[in-house]
């Protein structure tokens, strides 16, 4: 069973790559969006990396001027806190920034934060996101004691939630090492609950392991992009959106 306050959040980073790799606006990422407000989903995020490889800098400025007449739907932005990166977040405004450890470089996200070691960093970036009005999230491994340290980093420089990383439960699911690597998230989750902080989710969730996840209580949201893109190709764009809202609750 899902927890009923789940949001779905598209990413349409994929869309942006496709779109890329042929020099022309097709498929259009504006229209894109707008057909899956069309189909209810009621959050967007995007992963903007310095090279522009998928989603521009053009592109989050078009998205928010598009989600101003959709009041309802939330624009979660992910990144590095590098100098452009927050300068982007200042101008636009999201209402989420979810804070990732990335090189850029890297082909996708692929680990949480160590807020020890980045305590400095993030307490600056933190308030600066609380003076502009942006809700705040740092992606975190399953790990208690980086949820103790994001809670460590205190009300006013800490951060609204966390996004827990979930490619090892992606990758452990249906296998021998399932219940151990779920625990773990549970473990996580509870610790983060009892500590005020919210709690969202994301990386290599799909149709097939989303429902088991979400037996976790308190997921507001949850962030799917490559592995909804590529059943959106499999069995269409109404027929995929439809099944994860009936999953996260969305459909009630």
């Amino acid at each position: 069973m899902s927890h009923p306050t789940t949001v779905l959040s598209v990413n349409v980073n994929k869309i942006a790559l496709l779109r890329n790799s042929r020099g022309r606006n097709f498929p259009d990422v504006l229209a894109f969006v707008r057909r899956l407000i069309g189909l209810g989903v009621r959050g967007i995020t995007v992963h903007p990396r310095e090279d522009e490889r998928h989603i521009t800098r053009q592109d989050v400025v078009d998205i928010t001027a598009l989600l101003q007449d959709h009041p309802g739907v939330e624009f979660n932005i992910e990144g590095y806190p590098s100098p452009q990166f927050m300068a982007l977040i200042e101008r636009v405004r999201p209402a989420q920034c979810t804070l990732v450890p990335d090189a850029p470089e890297q082909l996708t996200s692929d680990h949480g934060w160590d807020i020890p070691r980045h305590e400095a960093l993030l307490r600056d970036v933190l308030t600066q996101l609380r003076g502009w009005g942006v809700r705040s999230s740092v992606f975190l491994d399953p790990d208690v004691n980086q949820v103790r340290a994001a809670a460590g980093l205190g009300r006013a420089q800490g951060p609204d939630r966390i996004e827990l990383y979930t490619e090892a439960y992606a990758s452990a699911f249906g296998t021998t090492d399932a219940e151990a690597v779920f625990s773990a998230y549970r473990a996580a989750a509870a610790e983060a609950t009892a500590l005020g902080l919210g709690l969202n989710a994301g990386h290599d969730l799909d149709l097939q392991n989303l429902g088991r996840f979400l037996s976790i209580p308190g997921i507001l949201e949850v962030s799917i992009g490559h592995a909804l893109v590529v059943e959106c190709l499999e069995q269409g764009v109404e027929t995929v959106i439809r099944q994860y809202h009936a999953i996260t609750g969305e459909n009630a």
